[in-house]
């Protein structure tokens, strides 16, 4: 029998450990793994919020959902509200949900325009069951044979410490320690991390999960980064959390402000808050004062200071070392991605893995799609930012003048002139996704498909108000959000 590969992963927290359980889950026959953390490091352990992908991820590496929503103090997600990011007082929400129905020729908001043009068809939110269910607090998994398309609100300390405690049950390795050098071979490849007590972790393949530093693939095999700040301003965050002064809602908030935004996240036993900002626009002293007077709840913890560069390394597979999470690349909470960007990683680990031989077209390939996708969620977040009529700061005034990606551009200028979207091309953000935003934030179409007059206008008004009525007796029929939650997953540590 061939030995087994052996795997170190460098670095514990959310993106450790969910690598280090998802590899001893699906590969656990072919590889031996290791896991190195010190619990004096910190962890950033603020990626609460996620998208629905994870549920996906989690059927396949078999975590029960009542169990791990029970173990993270967490909520359902249905989407997240923008509150003053078009202009000051404008609301809009991006939900996970499908809006109305599906047509091969037309998408949905094409045939709701057409019904504007003749004077009905009320608004686009009450064509998507997730976003009226939302609003009103409600939530089930399924609405008769439907299911719905949720996310999730966690504790992310918690959700570490879950997955380590199913990680070593299953066979990982932990070993506590901090990392005092890293060796390589002649090749320039990893041999070996060597901790402050001398011992040497010896390995094959190396995991860098050591966060922003990027202990391995930067200070070590000098891979450089590429610094998106021109685009994405905001380069610190406070975070803090609050005692909970109403039922948890099943959605996320976030609240634009001068020189950036606040996140507002939902838990069983708390609210995670931060705020999200730009330095050079706002002081860290304002900042904080401006998240402490935008709170309910009395604070919990002390606030918590963050810095980043929002970009991402040119190569998140270099010689034997793959980097996974923080280290690989940073993009701002604002769409909740960050979690996801840690599974697609693994999963593309997974199917690219080095088992022996010439791994370089393996890592070509792998860079090629970590690249694609963080470009395609950077453009997305950019979006929010770029589409606003804000112009009371400095702040707002460089993201509405500032110069777009080339592709970003494009999307816009067809959304723009002829109404017509599109999903992404990594599969991440559908065409609902975009439409939400840029009409969320104004950005209407001069005019659109006609496909809606087909139709007779009295055929697409009952069309339109048939599936107004459907949405709304499901909704009516559905459990408050915080009622579902202590019948289907009550917190373990409330």
């Amino acid at each position: 029998m061939n030995a087994k590969t052996k795997v170190v992963v460098a670095g514990g927290g959310t993106a450790g450990w969910l690598t280090a359980f998802s590899l001893v889950t699906r590969l656990g026959k072919l590889l031996d793994i290791t896991l190195v953390e010190s619990d004096q490091i910190g962890t950033v352990g603020v990626g609460e919020a996620t998208i629905p992908t994870m549920r996906t991820f989690h059927g396949l590496i078999g975590i029960d959902e009542k169990e791990f929503m029970a173990a993270t103090q967490a909520t359902f997600k249905l989407g997240i509200q923008f509150d003053n990011w078009g202009q000051q007082g404008d609301s809009f929400f991006h939900s996970f949900g499908e809006i109305g129905q599906r047509s091969w020729m037309a998408e949905f908001h094409e045939f709701w325009m057409e019904a504007k043009a003749q004077g009905f068809g009320g608004s686009l939110d009450e064509y998507c069951l997730e976003l009226k269910a939302a609003k009103a607090n409600k939530f089930s998994t399924m609405v008769g044979k439907k299911p719905v398309n949720f996310a999730y609100h966690m504790n992310a300390t918690a959700y570490a410490a879950y997955l380590r405690q199913k990680s070593e049950k299953a066979g990982v390795k932990r070993i506590e320690g901090r990392i005092k050098q890293v060796q390589n071979d002649e090749a320039g490849n990893i041999s070996s991390l060597l901790l402050e007590d001398g011992e040497p972790v010896l390995g094959d393949v190396f995991i860098d999960c050591t966060g922003f530093r990027g202990l391995l693939i930067g200070d070590n095999l000098d891979v450089g980064y590429e610094d998106w700040s021109h685009w994405l301003a905001a380069d610190s965050a406070i975070a803090v959390q609050t005692q909970a002064v109403e039922a948890p809602r099943p959605y996320t908030r976030a609240i634009a402000h001068s020189a950036g935004w606040q996140w507002r996240i939902p838990l069983q036993n708390r609210v995670g808050n931060g705020i999200v900002y730009a330095s050079q626009f706002l002081s860290d002293d304002k900042a904080q004062d401006t998240l402490l007077a935008n709170l309910t709840g009395q604070t919990i913890t002390e606030p918590r200071q963050l810095r980043f560069k929002t970009g991402r390394r040119k190569k998140a597979w270099h010689k034997n070392c793959i980097a996974i999470g923080l280290s690989s690349g940073f993009l701002e909470p604002l769409e909740s991605t960050s979690i996801h960007l840690v599974t697609t990683a693994i999963l593309r680990l997974m199917k690219l893995f080095p088992f022996g031989g010439n791994t370089t077209m393996l890592a070509e390939q792998f860079n090629r799609e970590a690249q694609l996708e963080l470009e395609t969620v950077r453009d997305f977040v950019i979006l929010h930012y770029h589409q606003t009529q804000r112009n009371d700061s400095k702040f707002w005034d460089h993201y509405r003048t500032m110069a777009v990606p080339d592709s970003l551009v494009h999307r816009m200028a067809m959304f723009r002139e002829n109404g017509y979207a599109w999903p992404d091309d990594v599969g991440l953000f559908r065409v609902d996704s975009w439409v939400q935003v840029m009409m969320g934030q104004g950005l209407m179409p001069k005019q659109h498909h006609d496909a809606g007059r087909v139709l007779p206008a009295d055929g697409l008004k009952q069309q339109m108000m048939t599936l107004r009525n459907m949405i709304d007796n499901a909704v009516s029929q559905m459990p408050a959000h915080g009622d579902f939650i202590q019948r289907y997953c009550p917190a373990q540590d409330r």
